[in-house]
């Protein structure tokens, strides 16, 4: 991002407030702390959601949230939920990702017990 062309603080807070309905509290906070941290946060984002990017915005969004939950990052989670809304996302595309996450974590303590299962499996050989 060229420094000549790096939106304010209040242009990138009006862009969250149009595409989320309202700005995550850590981000207004961490601008009060560390102005950096939004920029290096939009240089992060520019990077991982390019605007020729091969997927589209309600995909996007959707991984986003399924990566929020699984990282139990309640902030994110928030963001995106309003995300979903705001992009009207239909519910039942919402609940599939919820719905999608939660397999993947059940499936990962499954996996994770395999030193559990092989040690039971001992003991009945």
């Amino acid at each position: 991002m060229n420094p000549e062309q790096k939106p304010t603080v209040e242009q990138v807070f009006s862009m969250m407030r149009k595409t989320m309905g309202s700005i995550p509290s850590a981000i207004e906070k961490a601008v009060v702390v560390d102005e950096g941290l939004l920029y290096e946060h939009l240089r992060s984002r520019a990077y991982a959601m390019p605007a020729e990017g091969a997927l589209d915005d309600e995909t996007r969004t959707l991984i986003y949230l399924a990566s929020a939950l699984a990282a139990s990052s309640k902030a994110c989670i928030q963001a995106m939920a309003n995300k979903a809304k705001m992009q009207g996302i239909a519910p039942e595309k919402v609940l599939e990702t919820v719905r999608i996450v939660r397999l993947a974590l059940a499936t990962k303590i499954i996996g994770d017990a395999e030193p559990v299962f092989e040690a039971m499996a001992q003991d009945k050989g």
